[in-house]
């Protein structure tokens, strides 16, 4: 069970996660934390696009039975 902790923010932002929560299927605060997950890791890795993470972190949650098998579009002449 994971521990959860209260607390304040902007009406706002709030209301910003609520809306991007009912579009990605998850609760207001797996958005928030989504936020903060891919802002912590854009932190930490300032080189890369922010899509390029938050691609990244979606393709890390998803189970790997759930993957396909890599295969090139192109080949190498």
């Amino acid at each position: 069970m994971t521990a959860s902790t209260s607390i304040r923010i902007d009406q706002t932002l709030y209301d910003q996660a609520r809306s991007e929560a009912q579009a990605e299927h998850r609760s207001i605060s797996g958005q928030i934390e989504y936020w903060a997950k891919v802002g912590r890791a854009a932190l930490d890795n300032p080189d890369l696009p922010v899509s390029f993470i938050a691609e990244s972190l979606a393709a890390l949650a998803e189970p790997r039975e759930d993957s396909s098998e890599f295969s090139p579009r192109s080949r190498r002449r």
